[in-house]
């Protein structure tokens, strides 16, 4: 059989990889401490459960779920914008449901980009990110994310010739997988630098919520910044993009709720943005598959418009296995910096691994059972970095890291 050109990049995956790797250890007789992939171990709060349990019930949620049928859904995701950034956001143009947000960000470059048309991606990133650029028939300008420039890209380095043929930028902060966040200067810096050069400003943004330290010890001017906007007491300590685009002029952004309301294996999440972004995914959606069960989206209108003690508790969950972790890492000698969101540890390889990621993943699981994901397998900037996933509780956190220093 022939198949298309455009799965050629598509070969290497770094989860598929790892779960290779891992079945290759089970069947070895391996104990798994699995650390590569970022599932919340945690539950959805009982409030959601309950509500997609009654809508099994009610046999008008068993049909197909058009467009006009997610109103509901739409118009909570608008209200918890507004009361979390003091965005106001219209139900009906600018909100569309998505089967999590890496749904978004691989369809959305079927809407954008011509064969041939460049995506500016941040390198290392989400793999998905690229996978929709490739599926489309786009290049990819990598943005290399450094540790002296605190994981932000630099805008002034992208070629004038590259530029020219751009179509779109990526960006997501809190970043998956350096754990960096992003002031609003910066996202600011991006908004008129799309418009500038006539680009879509795409902006992911799964970990909204899993911030650990208070805005005022950002050191990164962000309390300062937001002071500009009327925000709610409730605000976030991070900025959405359209806080720097309140307009919605070049802007769209990607939420789900697998992180926040630990609703991963749900599959829910929703762009937000400028209504004509917002028309041209849903127009590549409507090609592809109509919408998920309408009791998850009770489910998920119950999260958002609900209680949210369940979202604190989660975030004081994981900055305590944070902490584990990191402690366990120094008291072996691997020094690393202690993230300030995210669920991710993002550690630069010690000698002599500092060039081949993948081995010492491969490797570091045959040997141990212990699994974390390849710096390398998220861009060419990841090389001589590994990331830890703080998917378990810190006693097996700190045996995971006992391993890796026997390992070591």
């Amino acid at each position: 059989m022939q198949f298309a050109k455009r799965l050629q990049p598509l070969q290497f995956n770094v989860f598929a990889e790892m779960d290779r790797a891992k079945a290759v250890a089970r069947s070895a007789g391996r104990e798994i401490i699995d650390l590569s992939l970022g599932s919340s171990d945690l539950p959805a709060q009982a409030h959601v459960i309950e509500a997609i349990a009654q809508s099994l019930y009610d046999q008008s949620t068993h049909g197909y779920l058009l467009f006009h049928g997610t109103l509901a859904f739409r118009q909570a995701a608008a209200n918890w914008y507004e009361q979390k950034f003091g965005i106001s956001v219209d139900p009906e143009s600018e909100v569309l449901p998505l089967i999590g947000s890496q749904e978004g960000t691989a369809h959305l470059p079927l809407a954008l980009l011509d064969p041939g048309d460049f995506a500016l991606l941040l390198d290392p990133g989400y793999p998905s990110h690229a996978g929709g650029v490739y599926l489309a028939g786009g290049q990819i300008y990598p943005m290399p994310l450094l540790a002296e420039n605190d994981f932000l890209p630099v805008f002034t380095d992208i070629p004038t010739p590259v530029l020219a043929q751009s179509r779109m930028m990526v960006l997501s902060y809190p970043h998956n997988p350096t754990a960096a966040i992003a002031p609003l200067s910066f996202f600011q810096e991006a908004v008129v630098f799309c418009q500038q050069h006539n680009l879509v400003l795409v902006h992911d943004f799964p970990y909204v919520d899993l911030v650990f330290a208070e805005s005022q010890d950002w050191g990164l001017g962000i309390e300062k910044n937001l002071s500009q906007y009327p925000i709610p007491s409730t605000q976030s300590p991070v900025p959405s993009i359209l806080q720097a685009d309140p307009d919605k002029s070049v802007s769209i952004e990607f939420f789900t709720l697998s992180k926040s309301y630990n609703m991963g294996g749900f599959r829910i999440g929703y762009a937000i943005g400028n209504a004509q972004l917002i028309n041209a995914l849903r127009q590549v959606k409507a090609a592809v598959d109509f919408n998920q069960y309408r009791g998850i989206l009770n489910g998920a209108i119950a999260a958002l418009a609900g209680p949210q003690a369940g979202v604190t508790d989660s975030v004081n969950i994981f900055r305590k296995r944070r902490d584990a972790f990191i402690n366990a890492l120094h008291s072996i000698g691997w020094q690393v910096p202690t993230p300030k969101a995210t669920m991710y540890i993002w550690a630069k390889l010690p000698s002599p691994w500092n060039q081949n990621s993948v081995e010492f993943c491969t490797q570091l699981v045959k040997q141990t059972g212990v699994a974390a994901s390849p710096g390398a397998g998220f861009g060419k900037s990841g090389e001589g970095y590994v990331r830890f996933a703080l998917v378990h509780e810190p006693p097996l956190l700190e045996t995971a890291v006992q391993r890796i220093a026997e390992f070591l």
